[in-house]
């Protein structure tokens, strides 16, 4: 776990069993991890999208008498980084960049303990057919998974379409021999995703999930859930530390392949014999 102040916020809400509305609450607190000890409960309520009440609740079910103790309790142990991201000057523009960057840099704070990624890597190669989901805002990141995977895994099945077939794809990825199932999933959220993750879970299928928060939805219903945190500075989320995440995770997969450099040298072969990149 990092020791930055969103690693430290992280800690305290691991373990706690998190209503919605609550899990919403403390995912907005880590992504405001420099600013949250000195928001008053109106104005965290405010940023999560959830009522006063709601914020109090929190504090109590974390085991503080209200959310002045709690917000007390954040002062010692997250303060504000100096020379972090909120003390930077610019346009929305360069501040959405810089936020971009503080979730990378809280990606690498992770990544020093490397053992849920092997583990993660071990089960995807381990699978034959790979599946690899994601639906709307996430499908990007599963497309741009599934590209590259298939260079070195024999068997990568894409699932970016919701519907009444999806369930059918997951069937027959299992027919097919799968042991295990990818999904990227970011905000918001769709039904969709939570109930083909819970189907494939029932099915014997275990889920590996890069998702914005390990307080996010689909966090019941995965095996394996690696946080990369996304920008919510701008009109729509960006996602550069689950893109990041993803490549990594095809790091360790491909380290987990022993014949993975043979098959990126036959494709490599095969293009130049093709002509099909320009030089």
């Amino acid at each position: 776990m990092s020791d930055s102040p969103a690693g430290r916020l992280q800690a305290l809400f691991e373990g706690q069993r998190l209503t919605p509305t609550q899990r919403r609450i403390a995912h907005c607190m880590v992504r405001r991890a420099g600013d949250v000890p000195f928001l008053s409960s109106v104005e965290l309520a405010e940023l999560a999208g959830v009522s006063q009440p709601s914020v109090t609740r929190f504090a109590v079910a974390l085991g503080f008498d209200g959310y002045p103790a709690l917000r007390r309790h954040l002062r010692e142990v997250a303060p504000p980084e100096p020379g972090g991201a909120e003390d930077e000057q610019g346009n929305e523009y360069q501040q959405a960049v810089l936020a971009e960057i503080e979730n990378l840099k809280h990606l690498a704070g992770l990544l020093a303990d490397p053992a849920p990624v092997e583990r993660a890597g071990r089960l995807l190669a381990g699978s034959r057919p790979l599946p690899v989901l994601g639906l709307r805002a996430a499908s990007s990141q599963a497309r741009g998974f599934a590209y590259f995977a298939g260079k070195v895994h024999p068997d990568v099945r894409l699932l970016d379409e919701g519907g009444s077939m999806l369930t059918d794809r997951v069937d027959a990825a299992v027919r097919a021999g799968a042991t295990a199932l990818l999904c990227f999933a970011l905000p918001r959220h769709p039904r969709e995703v939570v109930e083909a993750l819970e189907y494939a879970r029932a099915a014997g299928l275990a889920v590996v999930t890069v998702a914005e928060s390990a307080f996010a939805p689909v966090a019941a219903h995965s095996d394996l859930l690696i946080p990369a945190a996304v920008g919510t500075g701008l009109a729509f989320d960006t996602a550069c530390a689950p893109m990041m995440l993803g490549r990594v995770l095809l790091e360790a997969m491909a380290d987990e392949l022993p014949d993975a450099q043979a098959r990126l040298e036959e494709f490599d072969a095969k293009a130049a014999a093709r002509g099909l990149f320009v030089e």
